[in-house]
């Protein structure tokens, strides 16, 4: 089985398609995409990386036996299993049919129809409705091959669906709205079919299909252009400033030059698309400056054994008024199947939570078998709220489960944190065995 792990950005579509590959195939992955672990843009451009990916684009997958490649389709076949790349050579030639359909055929156009309403490219009225025309080709295809299919090849999911279905994703998220895909029921029914798969959506969350189609917005276009609109204004002041105020700009502008910065990287659509949306407003801001140091707790957690140094550094320190210790459990037992997949859902909220590390610690364990399961944990917030309320991005899973605000002076509390942090003891509560652990941090 692989394992390794993938460097990507957050929100990387292309990565994506590997990523949900894993949850089907079971392959372990982690994904490096926020810092420390990876930084888009600094990480990529190392020698370190280079050598291992000369191109220094990501996904990059490295496993953990020093195997390594790029390209995400290529990623995505690696971390797949048999069934995902076709289990005949006709179905696995299939396979590879929709995925380079993909590709050649769905992403140029889904590009310059889309990314123009996001504000990073330039709206070209001629190239747009042709987009669209294209688009429309291409959902026909689809239809008429989904009319007797409920997926692309065979009748279980494959690489075909998870690379169509990716690559579509930006088109039913932001221009797809209900009269435009109304003629295409097929597509749409395979489409909210593969999106609502538990792997699928272990990756992906909740997506929301477009009500209103959105348009270019030349404003915000403008405003996005931000090197360009500073060199105009500093040309007209520099005219209207006289001779003097000309020169000593002029010596300013040498100096910030020699200063300047390395050219930034160049980003493809997607990557200017990510970058360009408006940085969130910290939910943690308006707290007062703690005296418990968390990453210093986690530093000790992950090097030191957690017994005698972790867990008394952790109630030495422990800020009552600042922080908060809350359990959590999944709603839906009787839903859990396999106990891998059930893990897959684990590391899929984690993996939606990454923005969240910062000011959180949780120790989430899987207990029993395969079809009698439980999940519950313990987590550590910043402050006395539940987290996943204070930001929309971290609402995904957290309905899912129960959640308990614990009384950090109880004897309770200090069992079930010992516990859960230790992954030992009785678990009186659960009445199950221990199965594995996981770790947000």
């Amino acid at each position: 089985m692989a394992a390794g792990t993938l460097y990507t950005y957050p929100e990387n579509w292309r990565a994506f398609k590997a990523q949900i590959a894993a949850q089907y195939s079971g392959a372990r992955l982690k994904v490096a995409s926020t810092p420390p672990a990876f930084t888009f843009g600094q990480t990529n451009r190392t020698p370190a990386f280079l050598s291992n990916f000369p191109l220094g684009k990501v996904p990059a997958f490295q496993g953990d036996d020093g195997f390594c490649l790029f390209e995400s389709n290529a990623i995505a076949h690696y971390l797949s299993n048999e069934t995902l790349r076709g289990s005949s050579p006709q179905a696995s030639a299939q396979v590879l049919q929709w995925v380079s359909f993909a590709d050649a055929e769905i992403i140029p156009p889904a590009s310059t129809w889309v990314f123009p309403t996001l504000g990073i490219m330039q709206y070209n009225k001629q190239a747009t409705e042709q987009a669209k025309e294209d688009v429309k080709r291409v959902l026909t295809v689809l239809n008429q091959h989904l009319n007797t299919r409920t997926f692309l090849v065979g009748e279980r999911v494959t690489l075909a669906d998870i690379s169509v279905a990716c690559s579509l994703l930006w088109l039913y998220k932001q221009v797809l709205e209900p009269t435009f895909r109304q003629p295409f029921p097929n597509v749409n029914r395979w489409f909210i079919t593969c999106i609502n798969q538990p792997q699928f959506k272990a990756v992906l969350g909740e997506v929301k299909l477009c009500d209103k189609m959105a348009q270019f917005d030349a404003k915000k276009f403008a405003e996005m252009q931000p090197k360009k609109e500073g060199a105009a204004k500093k040309e007209k002041a520099g005219k209207e400033g006289g001779k003097q105020q000309q020169e000593k700009k002029e010596k300013k502008e040498k100096k910030e030059e020699k200063k300047a910065p390395e050219p930034a990287e160049e980003m493809d659509e997607t990557e200017a698309a990510l970058a360009s949306e408006p940085k969130a407003k910290d939910p943690f801001a308006h707290l007062p400056k703690s005296t418990f140091v968390l990453d210093e707790f986690k530093r000790k957690y992950s090097n030191e054994d957690t017994l005698t140094v972790a867990l008394p550094h952790f109630w030495e320190h422990f800020d009552r008024e600042g922080f908060s210790i809350w359990y959590g459990e999944y709603r839906f037992p009787e839903e859990l199947s396999m106990t891998f997949m059930s893990c897959n859902l684990i590391t899929g909220m984690f993996q939606r939570l990454d923005k969240l590390r910062k000011n959180a610690f949780a120790s989430v364990i899987l207990f029993g078998t395969n079809n009698d399961s439980s999940i519950s944990g313990i987590w550590v917030f910043r402050g006395q709220d539940l987290a996943f309320t204070l930001s929309e991005d971290w609402q995904v899973d957290y309905e899912s489960y129960s959640w308990r605000k614990l009384d950090v002076d109880s004897e309770e509390c200090k069992t079930m944190v010992k516990e859960y942090f230790a992954w030992e003891g009785e678990f009186k509560h659960v009445g199950k065995p221990f199965n594995q652990g996981k770790i947000f941090k």
